[in-house]
């Protein structure tokens, strides 16, 4: 396949962008498929996780149990960064969002667009040069049409200097489909 779907894109982009050792963010631990896939990815390094429900927390818990390169905080993304460890802040190479609502879970709970732009910022702060910050847009939903709006605006403008944008979508889905924004840090 020349195209890759979505979600296997959105992996392609952070298996290329890390090593065996690397330190990895999972900023919305969701059901934690990305965790385990992160945790398989860096098996030398480590994955740091978060989410803001202890739902997330929990089934992310029960699916890296077996993991011991995985620390999960029931914390919003905005502020992972505080939880990575001193001498880790200097090695993160990627980070991963899936964003909108927990799959199987309160739909009326989402992640919202000031905190996902906090959150990219920090993350950002600390991104070793050439690393990458990959989300998964979901505008199919009204809070997430405002989030992708809200997103689409600021990194539009981000400074092209400091970061490589991408916007990695198909144009003929309807319903407003998902689609991957990637910022890969400049050297």
């Amino acid at each position: 396949m020349i195209v890759e779907r979505i979600l296997p894109f959105a992996k392609s982009l952070i298996r290329s962008h890390t090593t065996s050792e690397s330190v990895v963010i999972d900023a919305t631990c969701g059901n934690g498929h990305d965790t385990k896939f992160l945790a398989d990815l860096v098996p030398n390094g480590h994955v740091y996780g978060c989410d803001i429900q202890q739902e997330a927390i929990e089934n992310t818990k029960r699916r890296v149990h077996d993991y011991s390169n995985v620390s999960l905080f029931h914390t919003g993304h905005e502020w992972i960064t505080q939880y990575i460890r001193d001498e880790h802040l200097t090695q993160v190479h990627a980070a991963i969002f899936n964003l909108g609502y927990l799959p199987k879970g309160d739909k009326s709970i989402v992640t919202q667009s000031t905190t996902t732009l906090a959150a990219v910022q920090t993350i950002f702060d600390v991104l070793q040069p050439e690393g990458i910050i990959v989300l998964v847009v979901y505008p199919g939903h009204e809070e997430g049409a405002e989030e992708s709006e809200t997103l689409m605006k600021h990194l539009t403008a981000f400074d092209q200097q400091r970061a490589h944008v991408l916007k990695y979508e198909f144009i003929n889905q309807q319903n407003r489909p998902p689609y991957v924004i990637a910022l890969e840090k400049r050297a």
